[in-house]
């Protein structure tokens, strides 16, 4: 296990490092019928034939087609990929990129949730590097090169993919890998608050706590933010805890969908540049072996990893607390209030408070790969050993 010093000393020496490196933000689109500024940008780029993940309920949805028939019009030709599982596999991210070059393809257009757009970051990596199997791709900055164009269009409020530096791939092991660069970044997100309307109340449930996970647990890093950063967590949160369960009873309300977009995308630029944490380390285990939804995941872990970090996360909570309304004498009152505000929202939009899933025998291993996948990069206000990570998950085996 790293010790919390040699932690510590690598992420303060990454974080001097990140500030010379080239960040950037997606050039972005939004509002209700803005998925078809996809054709403009196709053509102002001249992108001649788009490789489109997308699942068939979305090829067959009248957005699209309204959008196939503007790229009728400019003789550009399109090559469809809808078989992206959830947690997308090394293996389907192998077949995006060979079928992206059988087909010639110039670009990635992108339009989904965090699976299609993880499947299509990482086959991008490998067009970028075909020298390099995926496993040598694993990590920071390691793909390092150029990848085509991409076109992020997010059909959930909550990954914040379409804006972010990551791919998470499943492998034949069951363990989640994430490769991590900024040549991921996509070049262009669209948010079009109509593409989401027709989410499943959980679904917007889910997602919308993934993208509550990534503002919280970016503002609670602890060398790695910035003054944006934390701005555009602060307002993620602000915007979630107004907008989310609106959304969740209404689904058809498009400025509540418009405005969990905003959230997401806000969150996800705001981890790009902090980083996650704890809750992120076990939720992808989850994902990995068991299938579990990543929001999820986030959503049921987030409040005990929080409650668990205790007097560390304080400071930072309870400024939270204090944005989205929440009242208490002390530091420590108001960051209790926020993670019972949390579960409160968890239970009103009927997510449970724990995972039935979980075998016993599987913890220990859970806890080496979420250790693994921790330290020595995530800056988290309390660095988890692999015993500290099995102690979490095996509250979150059980009822609060």
């Amino acid at each position: 296990m790293l010790s919390t010093f040699f932690c510590r000393a690598f992420q303060c020496c990454f974080a001097v490092g990140a500030r010379f490196l080239p960040w950037r933000t997606p050039e972005v689109f939004s509002g209700e019928g803005s998925l078809l500024r996809a054709a403009d940008i196709l053509r102002e780029n001249g992108l001649r034939r788009p490789f489109v993940i997308a699942s068939r309920r979305q090829c067959a949805d009248e957005h699209f087609r309204a959008l196939q028939e503007k790229l009728d019009e400019q003789d550009i030709l399109l090559s469809i990929f809808s078989s992206v599982e959830p947690n997308p596999s090394v293996e389907t991210v192998e077949k995006i990129a060979a079928q992206y070059k059988i087909d010639s393809c110039d670009c990635f257009l992108v339009i989904g949730g965090g699976s299609p757009m993880d499947a299509a970051k990482a086959a991008a990596a490998r067009l970028a590097r075909p020298d390099k199997p995926l496993s040598q791709l694993v990590g920071l900055l390691k793909v390092r090169r150029r990848i085509p164009p991409l076109i992020a269009v997010p059909t959930t409020a909550g990954t914040g993919s379409e804006t972010t530096i990551a791919a998470v791939v499943t492998g034949s092991d069951h363990h989640k890998y994430a490769i991590s660069d900024l040549c991921l970044i996509p070049r262009y997100a669209i948010l079009d608050p109509a593409l989401t309307v027709g989410l499943p109340p959980h679904i917007t449930a889910e997602t919308g706590m993934d993208a509550l996970t990534h503002a919280v647990e970016a503002y609670l890093s602890r060398f790695y933010n910035t003054k944006q950063t934390r701005l555009l967590a602060e307002n993620a949160v602000v915007t979630i805890f107004t907008h989310l369960e609106r959304a969740y009873r209404d689904g058809t309300s498009l400025p509540d969908r418009a405005a969990m977009l905003q959230a997401s995308f806000d969150a996800g630029a705001a981890f790009t540049r902090a980083s996650v944490g704890n809750v992120h380390a076990i939720a992808h285990t989850l994902g990995g072996l068991y299938g579990v939804p990543h929001g999820l995941a986030n959503a049921v872990l987030l409040p005990l990893v929080l409650e668990d970090y205790g007097k560390a996360a304080c400071p930072c909570l309870a400024r939270l607390a204090a944005l989205v309304g929440l009242k208490g004498d002390t530091e420590e009152v108001r960051a209790k209030a926020f993670i019972a505000e949390i579960r409160a929202m968890n239970v009103r939009m009927g997510i449970p408070d724990h995972f039935n899933c979980i075998r016993k025998e599987d913890i220990p291993l859970m806890a080496t790969w979420a250790a693994q996948e921790a330290n020595p990069v995530y800056p988290v206000p309390v660095i988890y050993d692999e015993a500290r990570f099995a102690r979490v998950i095996e509250r979150s085996h059980h009822s609060q």
